[in-house]
């Protein structure tokens, strides 16, 4: 892919605090909530379930953008992150998050408290989300303007904007105004299921990479054989991805189709942020002239390193093992 020498990656999506809770199946069970799916909750909501978990939470920035922006900043690659905070403690928490990672906050300021997700890990290693957007959801489309995107070489969007739609289209124009190709990642497959006409509109007119996982890429293709689903996502997209888990990945494009093995056994602690932390180091090899091979299997390493610990963030010395394997500086 040509990207005119730019090597800026953007993400843009909602800003979010991430509250990591260790919970059983009943757990899920109680919150009428489908397992490896995104809620949408009120604020009273959030907090009820909060005091349900039985742990002690962890509190980290996240958001899936955001994920992949700091993943590429920690890879020592160009990052952005666009999105909204509130005027809070967990909105300073997440900027000097964003910073200490390398990566440019490019956040717009609302008087709504700061988004926080629960995420919910059961002790097979899936995470269920319930997410109160807060200042999140006060991003408007006006905000969003070509110079958000400026010498950006991709602009990567999180699937749950298309919950937004004024705000996607907008997002979406903006970075093909700014000469930038753009990413999207399914997100999850409830999203997928409930944005499809929206899906079929954009693919088609303004998405370059198109990111899925086995459910996300069933929800959008309608199918269940792997060829056939990355056959169908490729149709309209110049690369596409299918993340098999822990039997790794396939990437179409130019006319190719590359396997990517998974890194490790497949054992995972938790997968908050596989997906996000794969698209990282996907986004990162690419925009660095790397091939789909190479690209993919830094992709891999990162998404098996973020899975030996609870949470969407890398320890140091994994990032360390993944700059080793690639001769990263």
């Amino acid at each position: 892919m040509d990207f005119n020498n730019r090597k800026l990656i953007v993400g843009v999506g909602s800003a979010l605090v991430d509250i990591l809770a260790s919970e059983d199946d009943a757990f899920l069970e109680a919150a009428g909530a489908a397992k490896g799916g995104m809620t949408l909750v009120d604020a009273e909501e959030i907090e009820r379930l909060i005091q349900l978990t039985t742990g002690d939470n962890q509190v980290v920035s996240g958001g899936s953008a955001c994920n992949t922006a700091v993943g590429v900043g920690s890879l020592g690659g160009h990052a952005r992150f666009v999105g909204k905070r509130g005027k809070d403690e967990l909105g300073d928490l997440f900027e000097k998050d964003l910073v200490a990672c390398g990566v440019d906050p490019a956040l717009f300021l609302s008087d709504d408290p700061t988004g926080r997700v629960l995420s919910v890990v059961t002790p097979d290693a899936q995470r269920t989300m319930f997410t109160y957007l807060g200042a999140a959801a006060a991003m408007d489309p006006s905000e969003i303007t070509p110079e958000s995107f400026r010498d950006a070489a991709i602009v990567h969007v999180e699937g749950y904007l298309l919950f937004n739609r004024d705000l996607m289209n907008a997002v979406l124009r903006a970075a093909r105004e700014a000469g930038a190709r753009i990413s999207l990642d399914l997100a999850s497959f409830n999203v997928v299921e409930e944005s499809m006409d929206l899906l079929d509109a954009i693919v088609a007119d303004y998405i370059d990479i198109l990111i899925a996982n086995e459910d996300e890429a069933l929800a959008y293709t309608g199918e269940k054989d792997e060829t056939k689903a990355l056959k169908r996502l490729s149709r309209d997209a110049e690369v596409a991805v299918l993340k098999t888990g822990p039997r790794g990945s396939m990437i179409a494009g130019g006319g190719e189709v590359v396997a990517i093995k998974a890194m490790g056994d497949g054992n995972a602690l938790d997968t908050t942020g596989a997906g996000d932390l794969w698209a990282a180091g996907f986004l990162y090899g690419l925009v660095n002239g790397l091939g789909f091979e190479q690209s993919g299997a830094i992709g891999s390493c990162c998404g098996f390193e973020v899975c030996q610990l609870v949470g969407a963030k890398i320890a140091d010395d994994g990032w360390k093992r993944i700059k080793e394997t690639f001769v990263i500086a």
